[in-house]
Parts: structure tokens; sequence; C-alpha cells
């Protein structure tokens, strides 16, 4: 299964959200894959910890052979181990801001999606996608099966939301109809507050796909990107433990 964690806005919990479900399924025996397509290597930095900065390869490369008359670099070759087990990382690099206009004009958008179906070994496969509509969000709707949307209960995320789901619809139509919406992930969620039980109620009102998994806000998740570790892997009895747990259960039931 092939999803990718997508949201034009920062900040929302992308990143946050593709590693700990990711580091779930790993922990669950299955052999899972992360892509980093964003050039600030934020996922990349979070399951590698200082190890991003010994890596010889990363999908900077890769890409970069895509555009070479003769291919000679698959996705594999661009792939390192983590150091939890069952986890790999398509690790990015700041390189990728300058590749994507070359990638574009040469049409490459449905070159990720070739790759990753040639990865055959991988039972889940989540893709980061970066804070915009650019040439590697795009491959990745188009490349993935399942769509999550990281939900941070503002008005400013409410008013972009149905953007993104127009985002989405399009992509689907015209490129990739097996794209389907999993869900949207209400994230950084304050069970006390007012505001954001709210908007997130008018939400399902309206009758959009809100996942019944909330993720709380907590400071677990900063000691977590400080120590390059999941929350499962920092604290596996922490209230996010058991959210992304469930919420990674929530998924596996739907597939």
């Amino acid at each position: 299964m092939v999803r990718v964690v997508f949201n034009q806005k920062g900040g929302v919990g992308k990143s946050t959200i593709t590693c700990n479900l990711a580091a779930i399924s790993a922990k669950e025996g299955h052999k899972t894959l992360v892509v980093d397509l964003d050039p600030q290597c934020n996922s990349t930095q979070y399951l590698l910890g200082d190890g991003a900065d010994k890596l010889k390869l990363t999908n900077a490369d890769f890409f970069k052979d895509m555009l070479s008359f003769f291919q000679t670099r698959g996705p594999e070759d661009c792939i390192a181990q983590t150091p939890f087990e069952n986890l790999y990382v398509m690790p990015a690099h700041p390189e990728l801001e300058d590749l994507q206009l070359k990638l574009e004009s040469r049409y490459k958008m449905f070159k990720l999606k070739e790759s990753l179906e040639s990865l055959k070994d991988y039972h889940s496969i989540f893709i980061d996608t970066p804070p915009s509509m650019n040439f590697f969000t795009r491959s990745s709707l188009i490349a993935a099966k399942r769509c999550l949307i990281p939900f941070d209960c503002d008005d400013f995320s409410r008013k972009a939301l149905y953007t993104l789901l127009d985002t989405v619809n399009e992509m689907r139509a015209d490129h990739n109809s097996d794209l389907e919406i999993e869900g949207i992930v209400v994230n950084q969620f304050l069970k006390r507050a007012k505001q954001p039980a709210r908007i997130v109620q008018e939400l399902i009102a309206e009758g959009l796909p809100i996942l019944d998994t909330y993720i709380s806000s907590s400071v677990k998740i900063r000691e977590s990107h400080e120590k390059s570790m999941p929350v499962i892997h920092l604290d596996s009895g922490h209230k996010l433990s058991t959210e992304y747990y469930t919420l990674y259960q929530e998924l596996a039931a739907g597939e």
C-alpha cells in the first residue's frame, strides 16, 4: 500500500504523522519505507538523526539520474536503513528544490509511480510531501493509492481544506483514478479547548471524511524530534503512542 501524506500548508504535522505511522507498521513486522520528498528533509532527519549527514546517496541522486539519457540508478540504490527494524527511508536532500523545474519540464511526473511499483518487497510505503503543490507533490499523488490529509484545527487550515480536497479530486480525475482520500487526520488537538472541537464537529456535519482518531497536542513530539525517535520507541506508554497505534489500526481496518 502506498500512502501520501499531503497538505500544502506547512507545520501541520505531515512528517510527524508519516514517520510515526511508518514506525508502527515496521514494529508490527512489516517491511516499511518512508519516501521523503520535502527539500527540508524533516522525515529524513527524524528517522536517521546524525546518520543523515553520512548518506552517500539520496533521492536527489535518483531524480538527477532520471534526467540522464541512460538511467542507471534505481530507487533501491537510494534507500537507507534506519536504526529501527523493518523501517527504511528514501532520504531527501535540499537539492530537490533545484531539480523540480527540470523534472517538470521533462514531464517525469509518472516516474515515481513506476519506481515505487518496482519495490515489491515493501508492505507499506509512506510518502512525505513538501508544503506546496509542486512536481514532487503531484508525483506523489499520482503514485499513491491512499491520501491522508493532516488538519491542525484552526480557521486558516479549515479554509485551505476545501481547496486541498478539490486538488486531490482533480488529480484523481486527470492522472490517478485509483487515488482515494483515506481521511483527514485531526492533529495537535486540544481536547479542553472549545474552538478546535467546534471546528471539527462542523466539518463532520458537512460530511467531510474526518477520521475517528485524533492526535493530541503534546511537547512529547518535540522531544521525539530532538532525539530522532518516533514516539512509540521513545515512550510506548505515552498517550501519543496510544493515539498513533489507534490511528494505524483505523487505517488498517479500512484497507
